[in-house]
């Protein structure tokens, strides 16, 4: 079998998120954190998210403009495209292709995704607000958490109130990196 760097990037990525979610913490052990109660209408929540801060992974700690893109399939999976460029914003673009699995089907506020197979790994949509406009995603063990919206920036004051409800669900705030985002082209 002939692995790429991509490949061995891959199955890397997934191997730390899969020791990271199945709990390996030190800290006093806390609830799991869980999904909103909120249902999730699936096709308008699909689409372009912008990441404008998160607790990251070891692969994004250096993301620069970085995008996470869901499309629903036929089958009901989601089809997950997450790109960036690595460590400025004309680096190299890092993409990664996880699936996503509505692992909730009441709610569809919590899935399963995917990097290697056989293993899923919990996402939890933990807020979404009315308009489908920003949203913050988490796990169980709160490890990784991502604030995304729909546009590369934010409002202060939008962008404050999404970090205070990411500390109050008992995320570590000094954990949390601003993602650079070029703005949008006006067009």
């Amino acid at each position: 079998m002939h692995l790429t760097l991509t490949h061995l990037h891959t199955l890397l990525f997934g191997a730390a998120l899969a020791l990271a979610f199945t709990g390996c913490q030190t800290a006093p052990k806390v609830d799991p954190l869980r999904a909103m109660e909120q249902r999730v209408d699936l096709p308008r929540f699909m689409g372009d998210w912008y990441v404008i801060a998160h607790i990251p992974t070891f692969i994004e700690t250096k993301a620069f403009n970085a995008v996470e893109r869901y499309a629903l399939d036929p089958d009901g999976t989601i089809a997950t495209t997450f790109f960036f460029n690595q460590g400025a914003f004309d680096g190299p673009m890092k993409t990664y292709h996880p699936r996503g699995f509505i692992h909730n089907q009441e709610t569809k506020a919590e899935w399963r995704m995917r990097f290697i197979w056989p293993l899923k790994m919990p996402y939890l949509i933990l807020h979404l607000d009315a308009d489908y406009q920003t949203t913050i995603i988490g796990v169980p063990n709160r490890s990784y958490a991502w604030i995304m919206a729909r546009t590369p920036t934010l409002p202060p004051d939008r962008y404050d109130a999404l970090v205070k409800l990411l500390g109050e669900s008992g995320h570590d705030l000094a954990k949390l990196r601003r993602v650079p985002q070029q703005p949008a082209p006006r067009g």
